[in-house]
């Protein structure tokens, strides 16, 4: 399948999330994908991001990278969307992207598109279920087409999310993607793709 539109739209702090959305990016990409990479506006005080080297670092690196508009959702055929967990839920960055996207959601400009999610926390058991089943109620909302990668690849066993991709960062909230990691968010990116050109069609 070539030639359909991918949406990355993410939140990242420390940029965990920011790797696993350039992993996916060019996986789709090789899938045959025009993506579009955006990460969403951070929301947090000078003061909090200042308070923590890797979340002051990233911001820096990455404030000139372009941000997410209504409009690369409404552009889009298909969408991945990635956030942190927060207590189990969707970061508030990403949530209040999508809470601005009520007029498009009016004009029925989000139904009939792929969306899957992706989503990091320090411990095994930090929300990552939760958390994307949360930013799938949004989807249910938008009258989107919810494609969880499910066990569709025995890779999907190692990796142990049928809900997305997730990846522990670990206490010091530094551990590195690993293969099987880069293996689930080739898999996601190539299902999406291939079921948002079907849905395209």
């Amino acid at each position: 399948m070539t030639d359909v539109k991918l949406a990355i739209i993410y939140y990242s702090a420390t940029g965990t999330l920011h790797a696993m959305a350039q992993r996916l990016g060019e996986a789709a990409e090789k899938a045959g994908a025009e993506v579009r990479l955006r990460q969403v506006a951070e929301l947090a005080p000078p003061e909090a991001i200042a308070s923590n080297a890797a979340w002051s670092q990233h911001f820096d690196t990455t404030k000139d990278e372009p941000r997410a508009t209504a409009d690369d959702v409404v552009w889009a055929d298909a969408v991945l969307f990635g956030t942190p967990t927060r207590y189990g839920n969707v970061a508030s960055q990403l949530k209040q992207f999508l809470d601005t996207l009520g007029p498009q959601w009016a004009q029925g400009l989000l139904a009939n598109k792929a969306y899957a999610g992706f989503t990091a926390s320090m411990t095994e058991h930090g929300g990552q279920e939760s958390t994307l089943l949360a930013l799938y109620h949004t989807i249910y909302h938008f009258g989107g087409v919810v494609v969880a990668p499910g066990y569709t690849d025995p890779l999907k066993f190692a990796d142990g999310n049928p809900y997305g991709v997730s990846h522990v960062t670990g206490g010091s909230n530094d551990a590195p993607l690993t293969d099987v990691q880069y293996a689930a968010l080739d898999h996601l990116a190539r299902r999406v793709v291939t079921i948002g050109g079907k849905l395209r069609a």
